[in-house]
């Protein structure tokens, strides 16, 4: 197996384990700026199935045989262990696991923010894993939406400023209808002029949505987005989220452990020591608790 260099962030430090987190740099260069910028702060679903093939145009996002290996010889960590799944146009799939199953490292790798030791990625019929950094920066621009479990909002500048910020570090004129229309499916029309501090959760996480669909993403990718809300407040932004599938057609890739979060998905991978183990379609809460129960136990 060839050597993976670890990659390191914008600050020089390495982030070659599965639990280290160094998600700040990650999420700060989803949303679409750049590291360097002076200002910032420090679905048919196959599982293992040699017949997924990564055909241009047969999915949105397709994987083959994806490993990640971090670390080396006795210390080393698979936390891949050779995933293979295909996600069609205009499905919302969740994936679950227990902690260290391997289900983040899974979104990192399939929107590019990490690199996968072995096996193949793509998006939208290109190849992710034969691509630069610049390259990869691009395709996030122009493909991939992100949400996650932290709001990631700039605190001094307006609701409707943050959700328009990264087509503007990226030199694209927004769509000023595409942005009413946004901030209308989302709720925030009458907060747009506000501030992150002036918001409550569930109104931050709406902004960081309105954010990831702006740009009209082939993919969104969710990171426990309703991680971080209480229960009245998921429910009201797992809303959104399903919203955005039936309206638009969002493909939509979450990854989350509450199960609630997970019903409303069409497709449910669940995820156990970095191999799909599990598919559950169109499931109630109730077997969604069952399943991930019964993988836990494994």
């Amino acid at each position: 197996m060839t050597k993976i260099a670890p990659r390191t962030d914008a600050f020089g430090a390495a982030y070659d384990h599965p639990w280290t987190r160094k998600r700040t740099t990650f999420e700060r260069e989803a949303i679409g700026m750049s590291a360097a910028l002076p200002w910032q702060a420090a679905g048919a679903v196959a599982t293992t199935d040699d017949r997924v093939r990564l055909a241009e145009h047969e999915s949105v996002v397709a994987a083959r045989d994806v490993t990640r290996r971090y670390g080396s010889g006795d210390t080393a960590v698979d936390a891949l262990r050779g995933v293979s799944l295909d996600v069609r146009e205009g499905e919302l799939v969740a994936v679950m696991g227990p902690s260290g199953s391997g289900k983040s490292t899974l979104m990192h790798i399939l929107a590019g923010l990490d690199v996968a030791s072995g096996g193949a990625v793509e998006i939208a019929g290109r190849d992710v894993t034969k691509m630069s950094d610049n390259e990869l920066t691009k395709l996030r621009r122009e493909h991939i939406g992100f949400v996650f479990q932290f709001f990631n909002l700039l605190p001094m500048l307006t609701a409707e400023e943050n959700i328009t910020l990264p087509l503007r570090i990226a030199g694209k004129k927004v769509d000023a209808a595409w942005l009413e229309t946004v901030l209308a499916q989302v709720g925030l029309g009458d907060r747009r002029r506000h501030r992150p501090a002036e918001l409550s959760g569930g109104q931050q996480q709406r902004v960081a949505i309105a954010r990831a669909l702006l740009s009209r993403p082939t993919v969104l990718f969710g990171d426990e987005p309703t991680g971080n809300l209480d229960s009245t407040t998921s429910g009201e932004i797992l809303e959104v989220l399903r919203a955005a599938v039936e309206s638009y057609g969002q493909t939509t890739i979450m990854v989350t452990h509450d199960a609630r979060a997970a019903a409303i998905a069409d497709r449910i991978l669940f995820l156990a020591d970095g191999v799909i183990v599990r598919e559950l379609n169109g499931a109630t809460q109730d077997q969604v608790l069952d399943a991930l129960r019964e993988v836990s136990a494994r």
